[in-house]
């Protein structure tokens, strides 16, 4: 794997019904609302939206994502990146007893010059700001659902 290659996976648990879960992950114009590091959305058509996201490091990330796949008997998404990030976005919903689970696999390539000219030195970083933009975003999910 490249320097400037990532690739995340994050389980939510999401104590809520799995079509309440389903609905606004795919609501992407209300993430402001709910995920304090989504800083705004533009919706450019029905199947794509920017997003500008900024998290506890000093620099934004613009990403266009554009829908690819949207089953909702199935539970699954899938999303095209472009921008400062280029690759995919893919995410499971499952509904269970307790609530529903989240399954949520990114594979990317940062494209962004600072995050290319530094990943030799602050990937650690870039890998933990991650981290935490993703946790912030469980806890908003789950307060949005409360």
């Amino acid at each position: 794997m490249r320097l400037n290659d990532y690739l995340f996976r994050d389980t939510w648990f999401i104590p809520a019904p799995g079509r309440v879960v389903f609905d606004t992950v795919v609501d992407l114009e209300n993430y402001p609302r709910w995920w304090p590091d989504v800083r705004s959305v533009r919706k450019i058509d029905d199947d794509t939206a920017e997003l500008v996201c900024r998290a506890s490091l000093p620099y934004r990330l613009i990403v266009r994502m554009r829908r690819a796949e949207q089953d909702e008997s199935r539970g699954l998404l899938k999303v095209c990146l472009e921008g400062d990030l280029e690759g995919s976005l893919a995410a499971a919903v499952t509904p269970h007893q307790a609530g529903t689970t989240l399954e949520i696999t990114q594979q990317v390539v940062a494209t962004k010059p600072l995050l290319r000219r530094l990943a030799p030195v602050a990937r650690p970083l870039f890998l933990v700001n991650h981290a935490l933009m993703m946790r912030r975003g469980h806890t908003g999910l789950r307060a949005r659902l409360a």
